[in-house]
């Protein structure tokens, strides 16, 4: 097994990428910023991706995307081909991911926003905190992206302040450099208490909408 910064040698995997990310959105019942072959080849092309390849097969992926003319970035698209998955390679290539983000965009922060409790552990122990959203980029083509989300309607409810997904954030010039990584436990009880607020909120609106109508 392989994990290397992707090139255009690379560009010939695109097509399978977007097709894996996509039923693993579909799988999980999670929204996710469709991304084009186009678009994958062109971070390929760019030096601005990370590729697992197991003998010459597809194994991993995650790319670099550049926000706020370059203050942020986001290490975004990260999936495991399902043949490859439960042996610890989300992580290897998350942490490529990361060291390349901070060798090629030194000054950058670099952000995330998920709602899997494994990504946000994988963050915390690479040195994210979580933050609200208002610290994050506030390019507005980024949150564009999120439209496509079947929870966007909570992100515009919210008026952007915060969603189902938690930001975290590693700020390279932080003074804190010993924050301590938290447990997985506590990720997965935010996102339980997240979907339990807001589910809820989404009731109470179905239950006023009704009474509206029949009035």
């Amino acid at each position: 097994m392989k994990v290397v910064i992707a090139d255009k040698s690379h560009v010939k995997f695109a097509e399978i990428i977007c097709e894996t990310i996509a039923s693993s959105a579909a799988i999980r019942g999670t929204g996710i910023a469709r991304r084009s072959p186009e678009y994958i080849a062109t971070k390929m092309e760019n030096g601005n991706a990370v590729i697992a390849l197991d003998q010459g097969n597809f194994a991993g992926f995650c790319y670099i995307e550049k926000w706020g003319h370059g203050k942020f970035v986001a290490n975004s698209g990260l999936i495991v081909h399902p043949d490859y998955r439960g042996i610890g390679l989300a992580k290897l290539i998350k942490h490529k991911v990361f060291e390349h983000s901070r060798a090629k965009f030194p000054d950058a922060k670099i952000f995330s926003i998920t709602t899997g409790s494994a990504v946000m552990k994988m963050n915390s122990d690479l040195g994210y905190k979580p933050v609200v959203f208002s610290e994050l980029t506030d390019d507005q083509t980024f949150w564009d992206g999120c439209q496509t989300c079947k929870n966007y309607d909570v992100l515009t409810r919210t008026n952007r302040k915060m969603c189902l997904c938690t930001g975290m954030l590693y700020d390279p010039h932080a003074k804190d450099k010993d924050i301590k990584p938290i447990k997985n436990s506590v990720f997965a009880r935010l996102k339980r208490i997240k979907r339990a607020l807001f589910l809820k909120s989404e009731k109470n609106n179905d239950s006023g909408q009704t009474n509206n109508d029949t009035n």
